[in-house]
């Protein structure tokens, strides 16, 4: 089935207008997903509207508000809110232009690929893309869309257009809140000549695909298990190495040594995989699944 675009409508730099159609590049539809279970009977638990005093609703009932203060509130019908007029619900003016290694990546939140909507609309969408690409800028913009005014920028990807969604300045919490209690340390000059010894030994290009999300692995393993009758049983986090202090010269200078190729990323954890009680033996133990980093 064809993608469904995110957003249809115009780019525009200057006077020069393009038509495009823009589509989510995340695809999360490899991930493992729950929906919640009545327990007694195994059925899905769904989510009703409600009101009090009153219960279930119907949804054609049931309009959007806005609290002015406690209890008190704004009813606003579709129609009223589509009234609101900003430029950006069907055109992305590229206002300013920015060095792609300039723009914090704290900013970007989420890709998208731009494309052109029709014929028409290609030779003006190949000549924004070489010029990016020539001045090695990435467009800036304002695009509306589930109602809200989002901050964008388009950059060439490949052979074509990408569009990042962007996070406004005050959607950043300030780094001083985090770092402004770090001790202020003179560093051995040594120390920091190897570990960057130790970083320009791996330094590469960006391979996503040498990556694999172990935690999707396992639990799908458990899942598999589980559904085949065994019981899962998860062994007890073990206790932190207390008073583990490290030289930590030796330790860089150690993992110099160390050949690259040799090297290997630390294996998942292991969970305990038994039979039911049936069998009166345990399974074989399988990996246990480990938190996912944020």
């Amino acid at each position: 089935m064809a993608a469904r675009a995110y957003w249809k409508g115009f780019l525009r730099l200057s006077l020069v207008s393009i038509s495009v159609e823009i589509y989510n590049a995340e695809d999360r539809k490899a991930d493992v997903s729950f929906h919640q279970i009545y327990r007694p009977n195994g059925k899905r638990v769904h989510y009703a509207k409600t009101v009090e005093g009153v219960g279930e609703v119907a949804a054609k009932d049931i309009v959007s508000g806005y609290e002015l203060e406690k209890g008190k509130y704004v009813l606003m019908e579709p129609d009223e809110i589509d009234a609101v007029k900003l430029e950006s619900k069907r055109i992305i003016e590229l206002s300013q232009f920015v060095p792609v290694g300039e723009v914090d990546p704290r900013y970007f939140e989420q890709p998208y690929y731009v494309t052109p909507a029709d014929e028409y609309a290609a030779e003006g969408y190949l000549v924004i893309r070489e010029a990016l690409r020539k001045t090695g800028t990435i467009g800036v913009g304002q695009l509306t869309s589930g109602g809200r005014e989002h901050l964008v920028g388009v950059a060439p990807l490949e052979a074509g257009l990408m569009l990042n969604r962007l996070r406004y300045a005050n959607e950043l919490r300030p780094d001083r809140q985090f770092f402004s209690d770090l001790p202020k340390l003179k560093l051995d000059h040594e120390m920091v000549d190897l570990a960057s010894e130790l970083i320009e030994r791996k330094q590469g290009r960006f391979r996503p695909e040498a990556f694999e999300d172990h935690y999707e692995t396992e639990l799908r393993k458990l899942i598999q298990r589980k559904a085949k009758g065994e019981r899962i049983v998860a062994e007890p986090e073990p206790e932190p190495p207390k008073g583990n202090v490290i030289n930590l010269m030796d330790a860089l200078r150690d993992s110099l040594k160390k050949p690259a190729a040799k090297e290997k990323s630390v294996p998942p954890r292991k969970a305990t995989a038994k039979r039911k009680p049936s069998t009166g033996k345990s399974a074989r133990k399988p990996a246990k699944s480990r938190a996912k980093g944020a």
